[in-house]
């Protein structure tokens, strides 16, 4: 099996508001307000926005093609588990969908293309639920200043 690399590189940049409180912006200028309090989603209900998200968009587009669904919702649940090193992880992750379509042949022919088109998503399309399936690393940088103090990064 080969694999090749899509050349433009995916990336957000992430801005403390306030104390627990973010703002993700990517490359185009959308943002997404998150963190802890009242009206905000958690990093962990992103990455499950993220994955019901991924494989919503494949369903959606091929489905909207034949017809708009009168319904469409996905949940996304799991099982935040403490390992006994202390390290938090989700397990039992499952994304359940719900759609419904108009009774007649374009709303048949949408209906019947949803199961398939949710496998499909999984197992080639979704780049994130593959990516946590897969277990990617996650690397990281750190650069501490000083604000005053001379560039000191180490």
């Amino acid at each position: 099996m080969s694999e090749t690399q899509d050349p433009t590189p995916r990336s957000v940049e992430l801005t403390r508001t306030a104390t627990g409180h973010y703002t993700a912006r990517n490359p185009a200028g959308a943002e997404i307000a998150f963190g802890r309090g009242e009206g905000l989603l958690s990093p962990v209900e992103l990455l499950l926005a993220a994955i019901a998200g991924c494989s919503a968009i494949d369903v959606d587009i091929a489905t909207s093609r034949s017809a708009e669904p009168s319904e469409f919702r996905v949940g996304a649940t799991g099982r935040k588990i403490v390992e006994e090193n202390g390290a938090n992880r989700l397990e039992d992750l499952n994304l359940s969908f719900h759609l419904s379509f108009p009774d007649d042949a374009a709303g048949r022919k949408a209906a019947s293309m949803v199961e398939r088109l949710v496998t499909l998503s999984h197992d080639k399309y979704c780049t994130v639920s593959r990516t946590v399936e897969h277990g990617t690393a996650v690397a990281h940088d750190v650069r501490v200043g000083v604000d005053g103090a001379a560039d000191d990064t180490r």
